[in-house]
């Protein structure tokens, strides 16, 4: 309880009583893959891990390259880069575990995410911009300093993984 409170102080972030979970400004995680930047809300993060392996399951769909043993809960690890299109890279190092409800997946990423706040006015809509038919996971872009971001919809990515599996 402490610790939220003085992290609020010093991110400027205010206090969570004094906005709705959907009001913005809001916490993001940053991510890299692929040398492209991805963001997702930090309320979905349960956890960055430096990989120590990868367990391959056979039978299991492209996107889910194994699981990880995480302190003696194993978790499906999702590689992300074939279904948005970017080029496989060596064995990422990290790995960032998401959940949704009871569900969750440990994407791979390049980088160890950065945390960020945001404000409404650095969201536009992906349907604008039509990454929703490339990329479905993803809800909206986000423009952080000079660059754009992907921002993944966790429950639509975890649709996908599940959906890759069915």
């Amino acid at each position: 309880m402490m610790a939220s409170t003085v992290e609020q102080r010093q991110s400027g972030a205010p206090p969570a009583s004094e906005h709705s979970p959907s009001a913005v400004p809001s916490r993001i995680c940053l991510l890299t893959l692929g040398g492209e930047l991805f963001a997702i809300d930090l309320r979905h993060i349960r956890e960055v891990f430096e990989l120590e392996s990868v367990t391959p399951v056979p039978g299991m769909p492209a996107s889910l390259v194994g699981v990880a043993n995480l302190r003696g809960t194993v978790v499906p690890l999702a590689d992300l880069r074939p279904q948005l299109g970017l080029p496989a890279a060596d064995v990422p190092k990290y790995a960032v575990v998401v959940r949704y409800g009871a569900r969750q997946v440990g994407i791979l990423v390049d980088e160890v995410p950065e945390i960020r706040t945001i404000h409404a006015d650095d969201l536009l809509a992906a349907s604008a911009r039509g990454v929703t038919e490339s990329r479905p996971f993803l809800s909206g872009l986000l423009k952080i300093e000079d660059r754009m971001s992907g921002m993944v919809e966790v429950s639509r990515l975890l649709a996908s993984v599940e959906g890759a599996i069915h």
